[in-house]
């Protein structure tokens, strides 16, 4: 795709963003019309009409963008620096470990300790789980085959996943509270919340943004990238980190949500080619779109009660998931 047609179509996503958007402002238990809702956004007087717009549903949306674009911009780079096209924050582990850290800081009750005890807790939960699936699914040479690497994804996500299942059951007053999060949404943000997650966020999805040249190269292969004189473990690592930063923000907000990791950069790079640079501002958008209208069906479906916007999205994601799976299987028989 050629610079005019990809600067159009990152434009025809943003309208498209723009518009779920206006459209999302309308979903709720409350009916408030796009005529009054216009006229609530210019109006300075307080009234119940114009709380739920600007303190519920309007920081839901913000969330909702930036958790997808999130999620979406770590899946990339995971699939570039893995060699996977199944890695994603949630198969590879690091939705899991950032969960375990940042459940240890909620019972430690570390908000206490500032705001940015939480996602820092989820950051290192989330680097520790995906150092251990790179180690364990590492073959010889340092390479990761994509069976190995998924592999060892599930296994330490279903050890880490038991490991804040025993946290819970140790810690039943906080069961409710903990087993709400965890399975992932929306509805509890606050502006506070986006006030500091959405800068962590902006920051890893620039870093990875700025690694796309080393990330391509990487793809390549360690050989090829070594020859072009690339440091091939100093960029790993900056990689590793950028994508756990984003994923734990991700989880520190909205706790864990599958598969718009998986399913927005595969999108993406149908639509614009394999080069990461232009892979990554068009996954993030439609990692942001995804989880818009995901979470619009969860609070939509079962209304008045509220579906977890995990639920939706894995009941997207998974058949997505499973049909790379066959794919992939397909291919390996063909050679």
């Amino acid at each position: 795709m050629k610079g005019r047609g990809f600067a159009v179509l990152v434009a025809a996503l943003a309208a498209a963003l723009l518009l779920a958007a206006t459209g999302s402002l309308m979903v709720g238990s409350a009916a408030i019309p796009i005529r009054r809702m216009l006229e609530l956004l210019t109006a300075t007087g307080p009234s119940l009409e114009r709380t739920i717009l600007l303190e519920l549903r309007l920081p839901r949306i913000v969330l909702a963008l930036l958790v997808g674009a999130a999620l979406a911009g770590a899946g990339t780079a995971y699939q570039g620096l893995f060699l996977n096209p199944l890695a994603d924050p949630f198969v590879i582990g690091a939705s899991s470990g950032a969960a375990l850290g940042a459940t240890m800081a909620i019972l430690l009750r570390a908000s206490a300790w500032g705001p940015a005890a939480l996602p820092l807790a989820a950051f290192c939960g989330s680097l520790a789980a995906v150092g251990l699936v790179y180690l364990l699914g590492s073959a010889a040479g340092g390479r990761s085959s994509p069976l190995t690497l998924l592999l060892a994804g599930a296994a330490v996500s279903t050890i880490v996943g038991s490991l804040v299942s025993l946290l819970m059951i140790l810690h039943d007053q906080s069961l409710s509270v903990l087993f709400n999060w965890l399975l992932g949404g929306l509805a509890t943000t606050t502006w506070r919340e986006i006030a500091w997650g959405g800068p962590m966020i902006a920051a890893g999805v620039l870093s990875i943004w700025l690694l796309a040249r080393p990330l391509d190269a990487l793809g390549l292969g360690d050989e090829t990238a070594q020859s072009l004189g690339l440091p091939v473990a100093r960029f790993r690592l900056a990689i590793v980190l950028a994508a756990s930063l984003t994923t734990a923000a991700a989880v520190a907000l909205a706790g864990i949500i599958g598969f718009v990791g998986l399913v927005a950069p595969h999108a993406a790079r149908l639509l614009v080619g394999g080069r990461n640079a232009r892979v990554l501002p068009v996954s993030c958008l439609l990692g942001g779109l995804l989880l818009l209208l995901a979470d619009d069906a969860a609070r939509s479906l079962a209304r008045p009660q509220e579906i977890p916007v995990s639920i939706v999205t894995s009941l997207v994601g998974g058949p997505f998931f499973l049909f790379l799976l066959r794919r992939g299987s397909r291919a390996r028989e063909a050679r």
